[in-house]
């Protein structure tokens, strides 16, 4: 018995279907897109966990943060 009591020559004889039904060029062409997807969904998981505010040395976050702020209306009358 191989997976799930399918047998080895069951499997076999689905592959030679598909391979019949869509060909190997056009199987090939999904295996790459496929492939090209999953590739693109990593470097995007990857380019996600870095931060978006460049550190520079002796810089803290708050200082940064103080640069982009817009000044506060003065209480001055």
């Amino acid at each position: 018995m191989g997976f799930g009591g399918i047998s080895l020559w069951q499997l076999l004889i689905v592959l030679v279907i598909v391979v019949l039904l869509f060909g190997t060029k056009r199987l090939k062409n999904i295996g790459g897109d496929l492939g090209g997807a999953i590739k693109g969904f990593r470097k995007a998981m990857n380019d996600e966990d870095k931060p978006s505010v460049e550190n520079k040395s002796g810089e803290t976050l708050d200082a940064k943060a103080q640069e982009h702020k817009p000044d506060a209306p003065s209480n001055k009358q």
